[in-house]
């Protein structure tokens, strides 16, 4: 069994407890925070199973070639660092975005932040990149960062029929889990000077990706795990990935 097909595994076993697990309060106090000064986009709310709602941040882009849906990363929210950049500067270059708020643990153990959430993860996406089709976006594709990645590894994992057109893989951490259900372009981004466990499994990625049309790997020159300072060049890499596609 894979490692990610295990955190899914794991994560099932403990469907029942996630809820108590989840911090929807400190979602909500980022969203008091966000909201008041948010200056780029919309803020709307998101229908998940069960009934519950999340944050979602929409940027429309008036002729947009592409709706594109961003997934951050461990413990912050959908305008956090870069994607935060990423949501703007892909809007500036004419693709409408949609960030989302995944699920946080009450908890700040990176070993089990995020496992037992990851079913609601999945969710997530799957209502996000519903939202976006219901805007009439044909074109949509999944972008991801760090732990965020992890969690759309285990999304596609779980569907066969994803709508996403493409995958920008931004600093997975290890070499990518069960990938049947991908039949699309991925970008796997890293940068020089990421995680030891980024950069240490960049072959693994590379090997995964020889079989998957259309897909490629970028390494960003002197960027850390977060692309502090090559944002620029990042969205560049981003943009013309996602504007090369048929």
């Amino acid at each position: 069994m894979n490692r990610l097909a295990g955190m899914a595994l794991v994560a099932c076993v403990g469907v029942a407890s996630s809820v108590a697990a989840q911090d929807y309060e400190r979602e909500q106090r980022w969203a008091s925070q966000i909201l008041p000064s948010l200056v780029v986009g919309d803020a709307i709310r998101i229908k998940a199973p069960g009934g519950r709602d999340f944050l979602g941040l929409y940027t429309e882009t008036k002729g947009s070639r592409a709706a594109v849906l961003l997934v951050h990363g461990v413990g912050v929210h959908p305008d956090h660092g870069v994607i935060g950049v990423l949501r703007v500067a892909l809007a500036d270059a004419a693709f409408t975005t949609l960030s989302i708020q995944m699920p946080v643990k009450a908890d700040a153990k990176l070993e089990d932040y995020y496992p037992a959430l990851f079913p609601d993860a999945a969710s997530r996406i799957r209502a996000a990149a519903r939202a976006l089709l219901d805007r009439g976006h044909a074109k949509i594709v999944l972008l991801s960062h760090s732990m965020g990645s992890w969690m759309s590894n285990v999304y596609y994992e779980e569907n066969a029929d994803a709508p996403f057109a493409a995958w920008v893989c931004m600093g997975l951490t290890g070499g990518f889990g069960g990938m049947a259900n991908v039949r699309v372009p991925v970008l796997d981004v890293y940068g020089e000077n990421d995680l030891p466990q980024v950069t240490r499994a960049d072959w693994r990625r590379r090997f995964t990706l020889g079989s998957i049309a259309g897909s490629k790997q970028v390494r960003i020159a002197g960027a850390d795990h977060h692309y502090t300072g090559q944002e620029k060049e990042l969205a560049a890499e981003i943009g013309a990935f996602i504007g090369g596609l048929r």
